[in-house]
């Protein structure tokens, strides 16, 4: 049951899924809410220049009906009254074309985004395939488009007829008007049939851009397996990485035994904890830790430092604060700088002894390392706390 529910399309599309579906230049759309904003921009453009393209149509007209006798016998002289004429005529809808064509591309912003994919260019020759074409034609999809035309269809005629049933009457009375106030009278008609059949496309519209939105994800859904697959792909495999981290780990450890032999002085617990110290006067602001280890890892710490006659000293309240506070590579905490100082006054005597003899020098016991420092004593307060 789990494992047939891991190939449903039931999550929803990751961002990559997303990103990769954009870049092949599928992202949602509506011809609905386009088709509606262009219808819209037209009114709207008509609206606010509509006198001034009648009054400069009128001009064109006048004065393309009288004509001087020249450009009758003129060919060359007609042709350019001609073009001249069609430059006008151009002239009075530049600013109509420019907002519609400002319109286009603003539109498809709307819903989507603007998106320029060259894939989406690129030959596909799998929609030459004739059964692709027939499944097309006879899938959900294309039902779903068909009902949406006939709703249109059925939606804007009525409205047509609605508004063209209460103006009837109106209509036929154009005829017998004047023409100043028939005109005046039937450029009302049109603007009131426009914003009645414009309001039928805006309601589909309204409900279309919602349903894309809805499609376009539901169509993007993934499986719960293609998830995890997509996570081992951009994160990379969880057992590749844990391999990985696991070399590192060793390659860490081994640099880190590669330093013990260069220490100062490994402080022990004796046997649970171990660190390595280091310290060079005017190089180094505090002595640093080279190496730590617990367990098994402190015993072959203490072995190397053995072989290689790093002084060994055990210090187990230090060498647990060290363990605890610190990482391979950091200062000591200001806080144990009198206790190590008195470990490397101890290593540094015990050097110049080694060299030169004389009375051995003893090894420091009782180290000021800070209560709250040393886990076990930290760990005896939260108990006795806990009991009270």
């Amino acid at each position: 049951m789990a494992e047939g529910s891991d190939l449903e399309k039931t999550e929803p599309a990751s961002q990559r899924r997303l990103d990769q579906a954009r870049e092949e230049g599928d992202v949602p759309r509506s011809r609905e809410l386009a088709t509606c904003t262009m219808l819209l921009a037209a009114g709207g453009g008509l609206w606010f220049s509509g006198e001034s393209v009648v009054r400069h149509l009128n001009r064109l007209l006048s004065s393309g009906l009288s004509f001087d006798r020249e450009l009758a016998f003129d060919p060359s002289l007609l042709l350019t009254h001609l073009a001249a004429a069609i430059g006008d005529v151009l002239l009075a809808f530049l600013p109509l074309a420019v907002l519609l064509i400002l319109t286009a591309l603003v539109s498809p912003m709307l819903i989507g985004g603007w998106l320029f994919s060259t894939k989406a260019l690129m030959p596909r020759f799998d929609r030459l395939n004739p059964m692709n074409g027939l499944g097309n034609m006879i899938s959900a999809r294309a039902g779903i488009e068909l009902a949406k035309a006939i709703i249109k269809a059925v939606v804007v005629g009525s409205i047509a007829w609605v508004v063209v049933s209460n103006k009837f009457e109106s209509m036929l009375m154009l005829s017998v008007e004047p023409l100043q106030s028939g005109g005046a009278h039937l450029a009302s008609l049109l603007w009131t049939s426009f914003i009645a059949m414009a309001g039928g496309l805006v309601l589909i519209a309204v409900i279309d851009a919602p349903y894309q939105l809805w499609h376009y994800a539901n169509k993007l859904k993934m499986t719960r397996e293609e998830l995890r697959q997509e996570a081992k792909e951009s994160e990379g495999d969880p057992h590749i990485k844990a391999k990985i981290r696991s070399l590192q780990r060793e390659m860490a450890r081994r640099r880190m035994m590669a330093e013990i032999p260069n220490a100062d002085v490994v402080v022990t617990n004796p046997t649970h904890f171990a660190v390595a110290l280091k310290y060079t006067d005017g190089a180094m602001r505090a002595p640093k830790v080279v190496a730590k280890g617990a367990d098994e890892l402190a015993a072959k710490i203490r072995e190397i430092a053995a072989e290689n006659k790093v002084p060994l000293l055990e210090a187990p309240p230090l060498a647990r604060a060290l363990y605890k506070h610190t990482e391979l590579g950091d200062e000591i905490p200001p806080t144990l700088y009198t206790a190590v100082a008195e470990v490397l006054a101890y290593v540094f005597q015990l050097r110049a002894y080694n060299k030169h003899g004389g009375m051995r020098p003893e090894a420091p016991r009782q180290l000021d390392v800070p209560p709250q420092l040393d886990p076990l004593n930290a760990a005896a307060s939260a108990e006795s706390g806990a009991a009270r």
